[in-house]
This record gives structure tokens, sequence and C-alpha cells, in this order.
């Protein structure tokens, strides 16, 4: 049974006291309150991440952090009488309520209002007051108030909320010309005409609707954009024909000037995805002359895979990618690609292409790696080393564990053993290139992934961006470490998810919650050398789990969202394009517009869609170019079997 309680101190824990929520009052009026009691039904095991969550009217109940936030910049004391404008769901007013006298709160939907009363009153919360009206024009009779608090976004600060304010009273409200863009404000009520503002950053809120906010459907230019944009689309886009028509790969081949050519995916599990990036790479590999397949999977796997595909592997060796989630590349789509590129490699004369892992997570595969290096080369080190990385030998098999041990027990010695390890193998890789380059080279970039694997399972135990920025720029620098050794004219593909191969800065991912990625990297490097495209569909069927580590399912993938850009393509009438932005300025102004985007992982669950799968973007300044399939189906994932001696024919996948 999920335990609520646990999670809310985790929250408050992690969210809020380890961003910087220091009022100790908010923390324990956060930890109070019940947050599972005011979310829709359904959504009872998200409450306690720190993410906004729908609601009834289009609405949402803000993010655990904001509402702390909100609270100690008000600088609320007992004994003072405050106003919420944009009740909701009732939840930060509940907060409100444990640190204020008196609470007032206004919500302009009645069945909001009358819903968020009930839920106050069966919690016991006597000190509020919840009525419907325009919240722009404040409560006067409630008035003077010492702290208003605004949970939703307007042009400017009403007047009437400024005139309602105690002397010394502070408001709190965001504030922007566009309406879902705005700055968090503080404004202090010094004397009867005279007010002092402080700037307390970037947020995101829904509209402020009322009198002196925004009109109820006062959007002209979006709702212009959204009437002509499909029309738009449908005029800029370039037809495709099917991924496995060869004709498929030709518009890409304008690409083929760049350093980094960054392949997405709107979900892990989809076919149409594996098959166009393979179409696509097969293009320039065989007549561009990338040599450099880079991909978002663990680099031992990946490894292997890299041996069959130049013809060098290893008798014995166990076939690759057998942990979760299995599907993402031992799937058929794979197979087909990787013989393609073997077949190339047995016939070209020039620099063979080679197929690289950039991620993090097989910390068990590299370990295991490294020491069969040393144990051939150099025996002794291969001592030294065993006992450097025995701390780590209990979490090879459940890393993510780790983190939690390194907060109880002496662990900490881990992270020093394995970096001085890794020192010493790049050492070595400088001084004796010579000697078997690619097996060095292996060996050194598994002691890499050794190394920052450690940090990452380590400070994912907190949770928020740092896990994930340190993720993504491993892998970033594991590209450029490709790139560097492959030379100045070296070329690389990339494929990886959406949310890793989009730059960041231009989606919610950089705008709130301050991660990076390795389409943001690329862009910072290598400028107009790096091409970023991104993939998306409307609907079909999806290959992936409802939980981590779960069976594999084929989950049908929900018509997009009205408010998303795959809606807009959706009805374009177009079943696959190619919408190049620097080619069209027109629509790619229009896509410029913040909107929805879908997000589907190794994890897809359909019915809390709209919460676990999409965030904001600026769709045109995410890509550089976005590849359009209507309709796609699962991948066909490959059965795992026992091996049957038979491995020259079978290997990799020992089918």
């Amino acid at each position: 049974m999920f335990d609520h309680d646990y999670a809310r101190h985790q929250m408050v824990e992690r969210h809020l006291a380890r961003r910087g929520i220091a009022d100790a009052r908010v923390l324990k009026a956060m930890e109070a309150v019940p947050r599972e009691a005011f979310v829709e039904q359904g959504f009872e095991e998200f409450a306690y991440e720190d993410s906004p969550l729908p609601i009834a009217e289009g609405q949402t109940i803000s993010q655990p952090y904001i509402v702390a936030r909100m609270a100690e910049a008000a600088e609320i004391e007992a004994t003072d009488n405050v106003l919420e404008v944009g009740a909701g769901s009732g939840y930060a007013a509940a907060v409100l309520s444990h640190l204020a006298r008196l609470v007032s709160a206004i919500e302009r939907h009645a069945a909001l209002a009358e819903k968020a009363s009930q839920r106050l009153a069966a919690l016991g919360r006597r000190n509020v007051a919840v009525r419907t009206g325009d919240g722009t024009k404040g409560w006067p009779e409630k008035a003077p108030f010492d702290a208003i608090l605004v949970s939703a976004g307007g042009p400017s600060a009403p007047m009437a909320l400024k005139e309602q304010l105690e002397i010394g009273g502070r408001l709190i409200i965001p504030i922007g010309q566009q309406e879902r863009s705005q700055r968090l404000v503080r404004i202090t009520r010094l004397a009867a005409g005279r007010y002092e503002e402080e700037d307390l950053g970037a947020v995101f809120f829904v509209p402020l609707i009322g009198e002196a906010g925004w009109r109820e459907h006062s959007q002209p230019a979006t709702a212009h954009l959204r009437q002509h944009l499909p029309d738009l689309i449908a005029e800029a886009g370039e037809d495709l024909p099917s991924p496995d028509d060869p004709a498929f790969a030709d518009p890409f081949e304008r690409f083929a000037d760049r350093r980094v050519v960054l392949l997405g995916e709107a979900s892990h599990g989809t076919s149409e995805f594996y098959r166009a990036r393979a179409a696509i790479t097969r293009r320039l590999v065989e007549r561009h002359g990338f040599t450099i397949v880079a991909v978002e999977a663990d680099w031992p796997d990946a490894a292997a895979v890299d041996r069959f595909v130049r013809g060098r592997r290893k008798a014995g060796e166990a076939p690759p990618f057998q942990r979760f989630p299995t599907w993402m590349w031992r799937n058929r789509e794979v197979d087909a690609f990787i013989r393609r590129l073997r077949s190339h490699n047995a016939a070209t004369t020039g620099r063979q292409a080679g197929f690289y892992g950039l991620d993090i997570y097989n910390m068990r595969g590299s370990i295991a790696a490294v020491l069969a290096y040393l144990d051939a080369t150099d025996p002794q080190a291969a001592a030294i080393a065993r006992e450097r990385y025995g701390c780590l030998t209990p979490w090879q098999n459940a890393p993510d564990t780790y983190g939690r041990a390194v907060l109880t027990a002496g662990y900490h010695t881990c992270e020093k053993a394995v970096v001085q390890q890794c020192r010493e193998l790049l050492r070595q890789a400088l001084d004796a290139m010579t000697r078997e380059p690619d097996a060095l080279f292996d060996a050194a970039q598994n002691a890499r992934l050794v190394a920052s694997a450690e940090k990452y399972y380590r400070i994912m135990y907190y949770g928020g961006a740092e896990a994930w920025n340190l993720r993504d720029r491993h892998m970033f620098e594991t590209l450029e470490q490709l790139l560097d050794r492959a030379g100045p004219d070296g070329k690389a593909v990339v494929w990886a998810h959406n949310s890793h191969i989009g730059d960041a800065r231009r989606t919610d991912m950089g705008k709130v919650r301050g991660e990076l990625n390795i389409g943001q990297l690329c862009r910072e490097k290598y400028g107009d050398a790096a091409a970023l495209i991104g993939f998306g569909t409307n609907t079909g069927t999806v290959a992936a789990a409802s939980d981590w580590d779960g069976d594999m399912e084929i989950k049908t993938v929900r018509p997009s969202h009205e408010e998303s850009v795959e809606r807009c393509f959706h009805l374009s009438g177009r079943p696959r394009l190619l919408l190049d932005f620097a080619r069209h300025p027109g629509v790619s102004e229009a896509l410029c517009a913040e909107r929805l985007e879908r997000f589907i992982g190794v994890i897809y669950r359909p019915e809390s869609e709209l919460l676990s799968h999409y965030a904001k973007v600026e769709l045109a300044r995410q890509f550089d170019a976005y590849v359009w399939f209507e309709e796609t189906r699962a991948v066909t994932p490959l059965a795992v079997e026992a091996k049957s001696g038979r491995m020259p024919d079978t290997f990799p996948f020992g089918l």
C-alpha cells in the first residue's frame, strides 16, 4: 500500500528543503497537508511529485515547490489575514491555513470553489472561507490583507488587490505579457500610494482571468495560429515515402555536411522511428563518410554490437542488451540495421563505421570490461582495480539502491577509488595509444562510465535535475571522445529520445526544471554543424512497460492532445512528412509558440498521459527539423533464447 505520509515527508525534504525553502513554518505546513486529498481521482500516486497536476475546468493544482516558494515569499505571520486568488483545488489555501489566522480564497469556477470548500471542511480547516468570484477584484469585505497570493498569471498587478493590502502587506503575483510565461513578483505596500516591487524569477501559471486580468477567450493571435497552422504545415511539409523505400533518405542528404546529425524519437518502442533512423543513417554512412553511430545505450552492450559490425567478435561472448528494457535494442528493426552496417563494413575499403553506446546505466558490464582488459594486459593493475571497485560490488546488480547506502554508510570512499582508477586508465591511453588502441580506448571509456555511474547513482537518490544533467553530460562527453578520436573529418549520427536530442533550453526541461541535454550541448559546441531532428506521431501502438522493470506490453497510443504540436500535424492531414524549419520561416515562426509535446519512454501510462507524458516546448527552436508519422506501430522484439553454440551465425543477439 502506498505510504502517503512517508511520500509527503520525502517531498518536503527533497523538493523543498534541499531546493532552498528555509522557513520552518512553511515546511511544517507543507508536511501537514495531505496533497492526495486535493488531486483528482486516479492521480493520487503522483500527489508528491514536484509537478502541477490537472484538475477540473482545465485548471491545475500548483506544484508543491511553487506553493512553498510563494508562501515563504509572503512572510506570513500567525496573526495575519491572507487572501488567495485562484483557489482551484483548495490545496494552497489548506497550506496557508496552517500559517495564518484567517484565509479567504476566491475561485472563478463555481464547481471548483464548492469542491475546495468540501475538501477543506473534511480536513477541519475552519479558518478558511471560499467564494466564487472575479479574483482580480479581491474581497473588499475581508480587507485589509497582510498578504495576498495569486495562483494565476496576469498582464499586471490588479490595482484592487494592491489597494486591499495593509500597509506593509505583501502581494505575490505572477506577471507577464504572455498568458503562460511570467515573472513571480513581490509587491510590498509602503504607504497609501507607494509600493515596492521585487522580481523573484521566472514561473509558468495558468492565465488570471478577470476584469483586471486576461479575458476569457482573449487569445486572437494564438487562435489565428491554431486555426491556420495545420494548413501551413500541410503546405510546407515535404512528403515522405515509407521508411522501407530507398527514397525515404533522399531529403535528409541536405544534412550530410553537418558534423553531428541527431535523430530523435517520441518513444522508445516505435518501429517507424527505428526504421526511419536506420534509413537516414545508412545513407549518411554509405555515401557521406559518417563513421560513428552513437546511441542511447550502454557502452559495454553497444561495444559487443560494434565488434559484430566490424567482424571482431569474441568467442563465447554473451548476447548484449539483456537488462530491462530489452526490447529497446533487441528488436528486429535494430537487428536489420546492424546487419546492414556489418555488410557495409565488410565491403568498404575506407574507414569502417562503428556502433557506440553513450549511456551510463550498465555499471556492472563496464567494471567487468575494465577488469578483463587489465587481466590481459597488466594483472597487477587488475588486482588493484578489483580492490578499488570492491566497494561497488554489492550494488552492481541494483545500482539504484547505491544512493541510499551512501547516506548511511562509508561508501563515499567509492568515489575516490573509481575516479583514481579512471585517471590511471586514461593515463595509460595517452602513454600507449599505439598498443591495441581500440582495446585501450574501450577500457578507458568503461572506466569513465563507472566513475560517472557511481556519481549518478549517488545523486539520483536526491532526485531533481542534477542526476539528469550528469547523465546527459556523460553522454555528450562520450560523443566528444568519439569525434576527437575520429579526427577533424569525423562525423557522427546520434540516436536518442527527443528529450535528449531536442534543445532543452526550448522546453520545460530547461525553463522550469533546470535540465540540459545532448542537443543543447551539441548546439553550444558545434553550432550550425549540428542538426537536431525530432520525430512525432499521432496514434498507433507502442512497445512499453507500465512500471520500471515491468513486462513489455503492446499499448495503444492515445490520439494526441488538442493543445499539442502533434494535434497540429494531425490536422494537416499528411500521413508522413519532413518539416525543415530553416526553409519555411512562416510555419517556423508559428511553431515557436509554446505548445504541448508528447514524450513516451520505456514506460507508458495512457491513463495519466497528460501528466506523465506531455511537456511545453517551442518546437521550431527545439529542433532544426521534424519528421511526422500520422500512425505508427510497435517494434518487434527479439525473443531471448539460450545460446546454441552457433554464435557466428546468431551473434550479437543469440537467436
